[in-house]
C-alpha cells in the first residue's frame, strides 16, 4: 500500500496564521486564565487581517498588531530574509471585551465532529508511519534553519513523504522537499545541506526501529525540483488559520472533523473535542482495544 503524508515549516504562510493565532490566545491566557478567543488571520504580502472575538477581564499586555511581528520575527521573518515582519501592516478587526469572560467558556456553545486516531505503536508516537516520518524529518529541517546547518534558510517550506508500506515493513520511496533559501547560497550547496540534515535524521530512525527497510541510498530525493526559492512566505502564496489541518492531525489517510485548532480557546469544542478524541484513541490502543 503506498502512503503519502506532507509537513510545512514554521514560515509557510498557512501555519505563520496559525501561530500567531495561538500567541494571541496564549496571550488572552496570561491576561485572564477563564479567557475567551476565537482569532483568525490570514495574509498576503506585507498585509495581515485579524478578525473574531476576544473576551477578558483584565487588558491584554500586548497589542495584536505587535504579537504578529514578534512571531514572525521568532520565526525567522527577519533580515536577510525576503520578508522582514516589522514591515507587515495589521489591520485588526478583533472586537475586544473587558467583562467576564465564564458567560462564553464554562459551557460549550457549539457542536462539531471529532475524530481521534492511535494506532502502530509509541515509536511512531501512535501515528501512522508516513505521518510521523514527515513530522520528524520537517521538525530536523525546521531546527536546522534555526540554529544548523541551514541557519538563515527558510523559514518557509514543505516537505512530502512517499512510502510503500506492507505489514511490518516501510519502505520510504520518495522525499520531496521544497525550501526557502537567501540568494547568497547556491541551490548545489542549500541541496547537500538538505540531504545531510534528512540523512543524520532518517538514519537514527532506522536505528531505533528495524521496520524502516529502505537504505537512505534506496530513497529517491528531490530538492527545490523547480529551482531557486528565495520569495517564500506571504510574499509567495496567501495564509489562512486553519488550513493545515491534515498536517495538523494525522495525515491524508485518517479523516478529519474539519473543525482547526489553532486560535481558539480551550472551551472551544473543535479543540476539546480534538484532544479528548486522541486521548481515548489512544487509551484504547495502549489497552489493547
Amino acid at each position: 500500500m503506498i502512503r503519502m503524508s506532507e509537513v510545512v515549516l514554521p514560515g509557510h504562510p498557512d501555519k505563520f496564521c496559525d501561530q500567531v493565532a495561538d500567541a494571541i490566545v496564549a496571550e488572552c491566557y496570561q491576561a485572564d486564565p477563564r479567557a475567551y478567543c476565537q482569532v483568525e488571520m490570514s495574509v498576503w504580502s506585507d498585509q495581515v487581517f485579524l478578525t473574531g472575538g476576544i473576551v477578558t477581564r483584565e487588558p491584554l499586555r500586548y497589542a495584536l498588531a505587535d504579537i504578529v511581528r514578534a512571531t514572525g520575527r521568532r520565526i525567522g521573518y527577519a533580515a536577510p530574509n525576503a520578508i522582514v515582519a516589522d514591515r507587515y501592516q495589521v489591520h485588526d478587526s478583533v472586537c475586544q471585551r473587558r467583562e467576564d469572560p465564564r458567560t462564553w467558556t464554562d459551557h460549550v456553545n457549539d457542536q462539531c465532529i471529532s475524530i481521534g486516531w492511535a494506532g502502530y505503536d509509541a515509536k511512531v508516537a501512535w501515528l501512522p508511519p508516513e505521518h510521523y516520518l514527515a513530522h520528524r524529518l520537517g521538525t530536523a529541517l525546521a531546527q536546522s534553519c534555526r540554529n544548523g546547518r541551514l541557519t538563515g534558510q527558510g523559514p518557509d517550506g514543505k516537505l512530502l513523504v512517499r512510502l510503500r508500506e506492507s505489514t511490518d515493513q516501510w519502505q520510504v520511496e520518495q522525499l520531496l522537499v521544497t525550501i526557502q533559501q537567501l540568494p547568497e547560497i547556491a541551490l548545489l550547496e542549500l541541496t547537500a545541506r538538505v540531504v545531510d540534515d534528512l540523512l543524520e535524521t532518517y538514519a537514527q530512525l532506522r536505528i531505533n526501529d528495524r521496520r524502516w527497510t529502505a537504505t537512505f541510498d534506496d530513497i529517491e530525493l528531490l530538492i527545490n525540483p523547480n529551482g531557486v526559492l528565495l520569495n517564500g512566505g506571504s510574499d509567495g502564496d496567501n495564509g489562512q488559520t486553519g488550513r493545515k489541518l491534515v498536517v495538523d492531525y494525522y495525515g491524508p489517510r485518517v479523516a478529519i472533523g474539519g473543525g482547526a485548532l489553532s486560535g481558539k480557546d480551550l472551551s472551544h469544542i473543535d479543540r476539546a473535542g480534538a484532544y479528548a478524541a486522541r486521548h481515548a484513541a489512544l487509551h484504547a490502543t495502549q489497552t489493547g482495544a
